[in-house]
């Protein structure tokens, strides 16, 4: 992919790295460890392609 990438792609790719953030440890502990994990957390920059990029 090129170096230089257009402002949409930009800011689809910032939005996604701020959702793949794991949870605040205070919500696990709220919910006695039944929420442990973030739903978007589970995509990997290999494995998982954002869409229109």
């Amino acid at each position: 992919m090129a170096r230089n990438k257009n402002l949409p792609s930009k800011l689809r790719r910032a939005k996604s790295m701020k959702q793949n953030k794991s949870l605040p440890n205070w919500i696990i502990r709220k919910t006695n460890g039944k929420v442990r994990s973030n739903p978007y957390s589970r995509r990997t920059w290999r494995n998982t392609r954002l869409k229109r990029d």
